[in-house]
């Protein structure tokens, strides 16, 4: 059996975290090792986690974190080379994971030639903090791909699954300091010509509650919240953080994905309405028609 991962970051996770541990205690396969990096919790979380080790026999490892941020605390797991897997899971500390969450990974992620890097993420039930289900995640319905990933995260890590290929890349690439590590696992791994698979069938339940930092996105007031991120320039800002990390390490990309990277810079940098024509042709897209009219409207403005 394939051997798994599990990347669980941390921090005062004590009123959630139970109920994520039982759900890896459930997982249809039982060949996975858990991974813990804290960052600097005050509450039981720690003590959660021990309690947890002592009740079973295989591996569960425990480190502090970098205090730097959610996603520098995921990075630091996957880019430790002495976490020794075949694959590698993400987990939040507050979510519910589908008993077979592991096992459809998997079955998708061995196909996959070794040598090829591959990353699975999935749709997501919602619950409320009270573990009630209030709905489903945006249902994606065209492929994923670098030309998506330059400009949108369909990605989830808390359902992402990468092979050691991927894990290997990321440590190419360079662990440096992303926008969202989730981003940055599915801009490397399709950058450098790898596979990408979104599932619709949700494999976790995503806890959306005030204390989360990122929820699931859908609905028109997150649209709303896109559009003025857009307008206030913090999307053009992630953009210019994302192409300075894949700038340096270019040689990564496929020449396919590097000239789409030209020409996305370029539509950034020039003036209107010639944006709009280099954006054309760097055939960047988001998911939904909605959200490609707001790009568009962002080029215009000189917003992306």
């Amino acid at each position: 059996m394939p051997s798994v991962a599990i990347l669980l970051a941390t921090r005062n996770g004590e009123r959630h975290l139970a109920s994520q541990l039982l759900s890896y205690e459930r997982q249809t396969i039982g060949s996975w090792d858990l991974y813990v990096s804290d960052d600097g919790s005050s509450d039981r979380t720690i003590s959660l986690i021990e309690e947890f080790a002592q009740r079973h026999s295989r591996k569960v490892s425990f480190r502090h974190g970098p205090q730097l941020g959610y996603s520098h605390n995921f990075m630091s797991l996957a880019c430790d080379l002495s976490i020794d897997a075949d694959f590698f899971s993400f987990s939040d500390q507050d979510d519910v994971w589908a008993d077979d969450k592991l096992e459809r990974a998997l079955e998708w992620l061995t196909g996959v030639p070794a040598d090829s890097p591959a990353v699975y993420f999935t749709r997501t039930a919602l619950i409320d903090g009270n573990g009630r289900h209030i709905g489903l995640s945006p249902l994606f319905r065209r492929p994923p791909s670098f030309r998506n990933a330059l400009v949108q995260n369909i990605g989830g890590g808390n359902t992402m699954c990468f092979n050691r290929a991927a894990r290997q890349l990321l440590v190419e690439f360079g662990c440096r300091d992303p926008v969202s590590h989730d981003w940055w696992v599915y801009l490397t791994v399709t950058g450098a010509g790898g596979l990408a698979r979104y599932d619709p069938v949700p494999s976790i339940e995503y806890r959306q509650h005030a204390e989360n930092l990122i929820g699931a996105g859908g609905g028109w007031l997150a649209r709303m919240t896109r559009f003025r991120e857009l307008a206030a320039g913090r999307v053009s800002r992630w953009n210019a953080a994302n192409l300075k990390a894949l700038g340096i390490a270019e040689d990564h990309l496929s020449p396919e994905n590097q000239e789409t990277v030209r020409l996305f810079s370029k539509a950034r940098d020039a003036a209107r309405p010639f944006s709009l024509l280099y954006l054309y042709r760097s055939g960047v897209y988001r998911q939904s028609w909605l959200d490609q009219l707001g790009l568009y409207l962002a080029a215009l403005i000189g917003r992306i």
